[in-house]
């Protein structure tokens, strides 16, 4: 009789799942669906001459991800009527189904609320007693807290401080003039408690990442995804877009003094895909013909330990790719003597960074009063996403240990 394994049937979020269906007649059409309740995905495939359906080895003949992908089902979901259940369940249509335990925090993680010394946030760490290498996960223009980050980085071995600077109770409301010295106490906490120090951070998040590891020198490895080697301009209050952007203030502080940036520019593009309700390329406020003022360049040859930068060809959130590029210019032309690397990602867009495996069908996303377009194909930022988290653990496990 024929039957659907799934193994194995609990593991972390990113980790890799083998799909099989056995037993099959030769050359037998089967149809495979993944649902969350409120995601959901189907595929069609022909069982091979063993009667065997192998995502690891076989591509679908249709559905809504095509190629050899063992995780192209999950990625591949899109938004469902419903509301989210805490299993996926996988289902070989007319031969069963199976619920998986996708974990958002690994199990031997330990999860511990953070408000000591005006910090807001949440460390995660192996339940061991062990001491383990710190690393501090910084949000992006969305603000508030990656607790899924740095869970699923605790159940690799570090202890991950996941910190809110602005968008969250007990921080500002957004992203203006918010102090570096806030970051230093977050570092001092998280060193009293762990060995080496990275940081990482995605999007807004990136150029914070690189801005941290050149100001604080206990930092020894920093990951900056779609990031900036540029200090822009703030993220300020409002509840729409233009009201935002229109606000023009520093993001940063050091010594109680504003650091200077890049301001936006606001072209007649942008300002109609506003009015008429099309999505926006937010890219479009970034202006980089007329060059990028010196002294916002962040001093990344500062930063004491490894830079890793990971950028996407396709990015239409901002120009990450160039302003990255402008980090890994100052690395070179320094000598900086530390390992440094800048990945691009050709066609993907700029929802890479973060843990893998989730959906990536949403390339049009909600935001202040407008829809923006973030870039990229599905599939090639999903395999984006998957290798910038390879990356990103495997160069922390390097510079910092595990």
């Amino acid at each position: 009789m024929a039957e659907i394994l799934v193994n194995p049937r609990s593991a972390p979020l990113d980790g890799v799942l083998e799909v099989r269906v056995v037993d099959l007649p030769p050359g037998q059409r089967v149809g495979l669906r993944a649902s969350t309740g409120d995601h959901g995905s189907w595929v069609v495939f022909l069982a091979d001459e063993r009667g065997v359906v192998d995502l690891t080895r076989h591509a679908p003949i249709e559905g809504s991800y095509t190629g050899v992908d063992p995780m192209g089902l999950f990625w591949s979901m899109r938004r469902t009527p419903g509301k989210p259940h805490p299993h996926t369940v996988v289902e070989a249509v007319g031969v069963g189904r199976v619920e998986v335990d996708r974990q958002a925090v690994p199990e031997g993680v330990r999860r511990t609320e953070v408000g000591e010394n005006g910090l807001v946030g949440v460390l995660f760490e192996p339940d061991d007693d062990e001491t383990h290498p710190g690393v501090l996960v910084l949000s992006g223009s969305e603000g508030g807290m990656h607790e899924l980050d740095a869970a699923l980085l605790a159940g690799r071995g570090f202890a991950a401080l996941t910190l809110a600077h602005f968008g969250a109770p007990g921080v500002p409301d957004d992203l203006v003039e918010i102090p570096l010295e806030y970051f230093g106490t977050a570092l001092e906490w998280l060193g009293e408690r762990a060995g080496r120090l990275g940081v990482i951070g995605g999007s807004r998040g990136g150029e914070l990442a690189l801005l941290v590891g050149a100001t604080f020198p206990q930092v020894k490895a920093v990951v900056s995804v779609v990031g900036s080697g540029v200090v822009t301009q703030c993220i300020g209050p409002g509840d729409r877009l233009l009201q935002k952007l229109d606000h023009e203030a520093a993001s940063w502080t050091w010594q109680g003094r504003p650091l200077p940036y890049l301001p936006y520019s606001i072209p007649h593009e942008l300002r109609r895909r506003v009015v008429d309700g099309d999505p926006v390329p937010l890219r479009l406020a970034f202006d980089l013909t007329d060059g990028i003022p010196e002294d916002a360049e962040i001093p990344v040859e500062r930063i004491d330990g490894g830079v890793l930068l990971l950028s996407s060809g396709q990015d239409e959130s901002w120009p990450c790719e160039e302003l990255s590029e402008v980090a890994f210019r100052r690395l070179a032309e320094h000598g900086h003597p530390h390992r440094h690397e800048h990945v691009v990602y050709p066609e993907a867009g700029h929802l890479i960074a973060g843990p893998p495996h989730r959906p990536t069908t949403d390339v049009v996303i909600s935001g202040p009063g407008v829809r923006f377009s973030t870039g990229g194909t599905p599939a090639a930022t999903a395999a984006a996403r998957a290798d910038a988290w390879r990356r990103t653990v495997e160069f922390l496990s390097d510079q910092l240990g595990t």
